[in-house]
């Protein structure tokens, strides 16, 4: 495993990171989910990433890792937790936080995140929408003076709206999930140069898409998936194309893409097994892909430079689409 400095945090993270969400009963029962942790420990990883909002994560975590002797760096973020949860409640915001720490069995925090900055729909963080300021930002100055929490982060999936708030300059780790991989590269445009420009560490969140390049769907590409565009589908036959050519399985493919780039510090992976975690590791101990390939790669990627209407965020491939714009 390779190690890689998280911006100015100066924290060394492995390449590859465990994403938390399908260790919790999302990704299937306790013993499996810790099987998962421990082996990404015992396989070099030290950056582990979790949310009150990922069901059960932050439990699992605390259980499993309790502990253990390697040195670990934990992520976590508040939203969601407690409930009703209250963005605009300073009283509730520390409430989040002291559950996470007690959930995660834990005095401190490595790195605490505002989840879905970047979405008021979701959240509606700010007080002041222009400047970004509101009662999270005193609570979490609160919190590193208290030593509660070392560094701050933003752990969002916009790839414009959340530029103003990188640029705050306020924050020290970056996180940005669903816009960055193989396929999917508006993250370029904006986030990523925004976040190198502040110093910020570059995790990036769903390298695999959600699934949509976690494996191969070459029936429902050339048979299926009504909701597939033309231009899409045809780009999933050029990539499919390139993956014969050059004997390569697509998980690797994709983590391998996204960890090419030296402004990124490390991906996180959503394994929710130990072999799942080990076949990762194996991926990503191949190193970047050579330029060649990462040269045909721009050109498919340029095939589909931006969403087709009518594309789910989530392509539902392999389950049923339950309506417009949705995955089921």
């Amino acid at each position: 495993m390779r190690y890689r400095t998280l911006g100015r945090t100066g924290l060394q993270v492995s390449e590859l990171a465990m994403g938390g969400l399908f260790v919790s009963s999302v990704g299937g029962e306790y013993e499996q989910g810790r099987a998962a942790a421990l082996c990404a420990l015992d396989l070099g990883v030290n950056f582990v990433d979790t949310a009150p909002g990922y069901a059960n994560s932050e439990e699992v975590l605390g259980r499993a890792l309790d502990g253990v002797d390697k040195p670990f760096i934990l992520s976590t973020k508040m939203g969601g937790r407690p409930q009703p949860f209250e963005p605009q409640n300073a009283e509730c915001l520390r409430q989040s936080v002291e559950e996470s720490l007690l959930l995660l069995k834990r005095d401190q925090i490595d790195i605490l995140m505002i989840h879905e900055p970047d979405r008021p729909g979701q959240y509606d963080w700010w007080t002041d929408p222009d400047s970004y300021d509101g009662p999270v930002m005193e609570i979490l100055d609160a919190l590193k003076r208290e030593g509660i929490i070392k560094f701050t982060g933003l752990g969002g999936t916009t790839a414009y709206e959340i530029v103003p708030i990188i640029e705050t300059g306020r924050f020290d780790v970056l996180l940005t999930a669903f816009n960055y991989s193989p396929l999917w590269r508006e993250a370029e445009l904006a986030v990523l140069p925004a976040a190198k420009a502040q110093g910020m560490g570059i995790v990036i969140g769903s390298p695999l898409q959600q699934g949509a390049l976690a494996r191969r769907y070459d029936d429902e590409v050339e048979n299926g998936a009504r909701w597939l565009s033309p231009p899409r589908r045809a780009q999933y036959r050029a990539l499919y194309g390139l993956l014969d050519e050059i004997d390569m399985e697509l998980p690797e493919l994709g983590l391998r893409f996204v960890l090419s780039n030296p402004d990124v510090s490390c991906a996180l992976m959503g394994a929710r097994s130990k072999a799942e975690v080990e076949e990762n590791v194996a991926a990503v101990d191949k190193g970047p892909l050579p330029e060649e390939l990462l040269t045909r790669l721009d050109e498919i990627a340029g095939m589909v430079p931006f969403r087709p209407f009518e594309e789910p965020f989530g392509l539902p491939f392999g389950r049923q689409r339950r309506g417009p714009g949705m995955a089921g």
